[in-house]
């Protein structure tokens, strides 16, 4: 028998063996003062694509001012215990009420974390006799809810509706057999990629299979939408999501997030969410400055029309000056290269350290090996000088990058 400590030392992870020599620079680094385009990184000034404040609310003046009032009346603590037993209050129903009308939604339930949340939920509607439908591109709380199920789970290609086809007919035939039902999983825009889910196509299908629709619209509210309300709203399938959620996290720049849909099935999740019923309530300085942030949401549309300047100045001059940003159709910024792990962290080096530009760098597991993406987060924070500076930056090592210059096998050293 193994002492558990000596197996996960043997055995660090995929990400974990690296560590030593990356953390505090490729993983785990401090970009420190004011939330802005420029920031500090290990004590200099250095332009930075790697935030999700996607409209610039983090430290806009009035949302500042929203907070610090808050914190100082309520404090952190109010109000103590879960919602069901001692943590309601006024307020939290309010943004409740507020959030479903800006989806256009009957209702929706407030959540502590959106990780947490969004496994907790999909643990929560289905059971054993169900049967779990899921993009295989899901950020990983969605995959982390679906190992939670203890039913069936079938996965289709990344947006590839016939192999979604495919799947549902596994689904509907098993679910048949099991007296259950089938929830269908998707993104509204997927992080990585920076796709829209086709949410469209999988509405119409409904058509045909009888399914729940679940869709995980991180990055979507307050970005996609003629007003903000995702990307439901982009495509004109607002009404046939049954279950949309929402964070937080991105573009409301805070902590938490919600879940939106019929009032049955909220109260049903309001009842039977583990993560919630067990859990302390959101802090009320995080509901009071949730409801000014939707507020500036709804009444400040140049916030969104100032991240499109730019996420499409961006892309347009990328794709302009060569460079392959792979099928986004939203503001998330890839930029594919080709190379391994030591070009990679080279690389990077270089744009930390000799360029002033900080953006995040994704390698092998998370994407297959041989493949390099640079992932920029354009937000309304940004100016068209920044955008103009990326490129002439990404143009200089990517000549570097094909001349060899980063060729390595191993990690560079910080």
């Amino acid at each position: 028998m193994k002492d558990l400590f000596d197996k996960i030392n043997a055995n660090p992870g995929p990400l974990g063996q690296h560590a030593k020599e990356s953390h505090g620079y490729f993983t785990f680094p401090k970009l420190e003062g004011e939330i802005n385009n420029r920031m500090t990184f290990r004590g200099k000034e250095v332009l930075q694509w790697s935030l999700n404040n996607y409209l610039g609310l983090s430290n806009h003046p009035e949302i500042r001012k929203v907070d610090h009032k808050a914190a100082k009346k309520w404090g952190m603590g109010y109000p103590m215990g879960a919602r069901m037993m001692s943590g309601n209050t006024p307020l939290h129903e309010k943004l409740e009420k507020e959030l479903a009308d800006f989806v256009m939604k009957q209702d929706s339930i407030l959540l502590n974390f959106g990780y947490q949340g969004c496994m907790s939920a999909i643990d929560a509607l289905v059971d054993r006799n169900d049967v779990i439908v899921y993009d295989g591109e899901s950020h990983a709380c969605i995959i982390d809810g679906v190992r939670l199920h203890q039913g069936k789970r079938y996965v289709y290609k990344h947006n590839d509706i016939e192999n979604l086809k495919k799947q549902l007919e596994r689904a509907t035939k098993l679910a048949t057999e099991q007296d259950g039902a089938i929830l269908v999983i998707t993104e509204g825009v997927f992080g990585m990629s920076g796709n829209q889910g086709k949410l469209k196509e999988i509405v119409e299908l409904k058509k045909q299979y009888n399914f729940r629709l679940f869709v995980d619209d991180a990055h979507g509210i307050g970005t996609m939408g003629k007003t903000g309300a995702g990307t439901g709203e982009a495509q004109g399938v607002q009404d046939d999501i049954d279950i949309y959620f929402g964070t937080f996290a991105k573009s409301f720049a805070s902590i938490g997030a919600f879940i939106a849909g019929d009032e049955d099935m909220v109260r049903y999740l309001r009842y039977n969410m583990r993560s919630q019923i067990f859990a302390k309530s959101l802090p009320m300085p995080l509901v009071v400055g949730a409801r000014k942030r939707l507020k500036m949401i709804k009444t400040m549309p140049e916030l969104k029309d100032q991240l499109w300047v730019i996420a499409n100045a961006l892309q347009k001059g990328l794709v302009k000056a060569g460079f392959n940003i792979g099928t986004t159709n939203t503001q998330v910024t890839p930029v594919v290269l080709e190379g391994g792990l030591g070009e990679a962290t080279n690389l990077t080096l270089d744009l930390r350290e000799n360029h002033g530009l900080f953006c995040s760098i994704v390698v092998y597991p998370v994407i297959p090996r041989g493949m390099i993406i640079l992932r920029l987060i354009p937000t309304a924070m940004h100016t068209l000088e920044d955008v103009e500076y990326t490129i002439e930056t990404f143009k200089k090592v990517h000549t570097k990058l094909l001349a060899g210059e980063y060729k390595s096998d191993e990690i560079a050293a910080v």
